[in-house]
This record gives structure tokens, C-alpha cells and sequence, in this order.
């Protein structure tokens, strides 16, 4: 797909859901939404550095609850403006994927999952280490809101948070596409599929790993610390393997080297799991079949559906 056609089309898309809450009726379903708007960013940034880096780093969640301690801490101790902060969040989590690349930059495949997952349970055990700061266990509450002049976010019916969670999303989106159509991107996917003939050729591995888990880190961070901001709290479970796993599925889903693929299946498996709700244990059991079920038909996820229909629709075209 050409770049004029992408943009047209991710320009259609996002026009669709900036309407959205004049259509959806209650503050509780745009809370969905705007929950699915952060899984969205987490997920596809993710795909970032799995699905075209081929780095299995399993400490991307880590950089999530960065964000969202980092947020936290700053408001409350810094007085520093709330806009300000996430954006700050954001360089600290970045900050971070840049050292834990570090030890990882000789490693593959289990060895990185080690290392990574270590890292995010370090950084969570410092966090419950720090309760003097960061509320150990029992988390930080009442961090402080975003504002906007003449609006109150938190009685607009979710309005505001809404429309900064859909520019999240749209400004980060942009960034990765940006990104992996670029000479950089395409050097990232040249070291996944043959790191050895990509070194022989000039290609980088120090600086385009570094590149890869830094780049991948900013709008995560930044979606952490809107998280928080938007919850008001901030808690260690944010480091669980339950989020993990959710965010997991959604890059796996939709379809790795996609980053729209993640993004879809944010919103299906989101949607999906509020429809399951009154399923109680039988929810995640549910979702992993459905999973399942669109992985055996279509191994490239959501992304392999879109193409598939998309094949169809232009073999139908071009008969007479």
C-alpha cells in the first residue's frame, strides 16, 4: 500500500472515532474506549520491537508502570505541570529501555526474555522497596489530573480524556509507521531476518537495537503516565503478568509486523472482554479460544484477514 493511500485511510479511521462519543452512550462505554486507546499504544509500540526488531523483550510492560510511577512521582513531589510530565515519563521510560539494552546486546532469544523479565521484576521490587515515595504495596493515590482550560475531565462525561488518549494514539501511531517506512526501519527488519549479513553490510546492531527498545519506549511511557493521570492511582500490578499477557495477545493477534494489527485487536479483545463480562471465570477462557481460533485460520492474525478480504475485493474488481 502506497503511503498516500495509508494516510488517507488511517486520516478516515481515526475521523470515525473522534465521533465515537457522540454516538456511544454512556461515560462507561467511552471509558472502554479510551481503555482500549491505551492498550492500543502499549501494544502496537510493542509490536515495534518484537514484530520488526525480533527482540523478544518481555520487559516492555515494565516500561508502562515507568511511565506511570514516573508520572506519579514527578506531579506529586516535582509540582511539575501535568503536560509536562507525561512527556517527561515518557524520556524516563525511554531512559530506561536504553540501559536495559545494555545487557542484551549480545544476547538472543531465551537469554533476552531472561534478562528483560528480570528487569521488570527489579524495577517492581524497587518500587515496593521506595513506599515511602511510591506507596509500596498499596500504590500511589490521588495523582494528580490533566487540566484543560474551561473543562473539567472529570465530570465532561470522559469527554477530554477521550480526545487525549485518541491524539495519543494518532500521534504515536504516525511516529511507528513513520519509522519502520524509514532507511532505519528497514535496517531494524534487515538485523531480524539475517543479523549476520545485515553487520556485514554496515548495518549496526549496537545502535539499531538501541534505537529499537528506545523508540519503542516513548509513547509507552507516555500511555503509562496518561494511564495513571486517567486512573488516578498508580499500583504495582501494572508489572503483572495479567496485563502482560492481555497486551501479549493483542500483538499476537493482530498480526506481528503490522502495528494496525495490534491496534485492532486492542479494540476487539477490549470490546470483546465488556460483552463477556457477566461470564465471569469462563471470560479469559472465551477470549483464548477466540484466539485460537483466528490464529489456526489466519497464522498472521487480523492482519491476515484484512489482507485476505482485501485480495478478494480486488480479484472481484478486476473481472470483466
Amino acid at each position: 500500500m502506497d503511503w498516500k493511500r495509508e494516510a488517507a485511510l488511517v486520516l478516515v479511521a481515526f475521523a470515525v472515532l473522534a465521533f465515537l462519543p457522540f454516538v456511544v452512550p454512556d461515560s462507561y462505554s467511552r471509558h472502554v474506549l479510551i481503555m482500549a486507546f491505551i492498550y492500543a499504544v502499549v501494544a502496537s509500540n510493542w509490536d515495534l520491537s518484537l514484530g520488526y526488531g525480533g527482540v523478544f523483550n518481555f520487559g516492555h510492560l515494565a516500561l508502562f508502570g515507568i511511565g506511570v510511577y514516573a508520572y506519579g512521582l514527578i506531579t506529586k513531589f516535582a509540582g511539575i505541570d501535568p503536560w509536562l510530565a507525561l512527556v517527561l515519563s515518557g524520556a524516563a521510560s525511554t531512559f530506561a529501555a536504553i540501559v536495559v539494552t545494555i545487557p542484551i546486546l549480545r544476547l538472543k532469544g531465551i537469554y533476552i526474555i531472561l534478562v528483560t523479565f528480570g528487569f521488570a521484576q527489579l524495577v517492581m521490587q524497587i518500587i515496593l522497596s521506595q513506599s515511602d515515595y511510591t506507596g509500596g504495596t498499596q500504590g500511589m493515590v490521588r495523582i494528580q489530573t490533566l487540566y484543560i482550560p474551561g473543562v473539567n475531565l472529570i465530570r465532561d462525561g470522559k469527554f477530554g480524556y477521550f480526545y487525549v488518549a485518541l491524539a495519543i494514539l494518532l500521534t504515536s501511531t504516525i511516529f511507528l509507521r513513520v519509522l519502520v517506512r524509514s532507511k532505519t526501519g528497514a535496517s531494524i527488519v534487515a538485523l531480524r531476518d539475517n543479523e549476520e549479513y545485515a553487520i556485514s553490510r554496515g548495518i549496526s546492531l549496537v545502535r539499531q537495537r538501541v534505537i529499537t527498545l528506545a523508540a519503542s519506549a516513548f509513547f509507552t511511557g507516555i500511555a503509562g503516565a496518561f494511564y495513571a493521570a486517567y486512573q488516578r492511582n498508580a499500583s504495582v500490578d501494572v508489572f503483572g503478568m495479567s496485563l502482560a499477557t492481555i497486551i501479549l495477545s493483542m500483538v499476537l493477534l493482530g498480526g506481528t509486523s503490522t502495528i494496525y494489527g495490534a491496534i485492532a485487536a486492542s479494540f476487539v479483545l477490549t470490546i470483546f472482554a465488556e460483552f463477556m463480562a457477566d461470564f465471569g471465570a469462563w471470560r479469559p477462557i472465551i477470549t483464548a479460544l477466540l484466539i485460537i481460533a483466528v490464529m489456526l485460520v489466519y497464522p498472521a492474525g487480523l492482519a491476515g484477514v484484512w489482507t485476505h478480504i482485501s485480495n478478494l475485493v480486488r480479484a472481484k474488481s478486476k473481472k470483466p
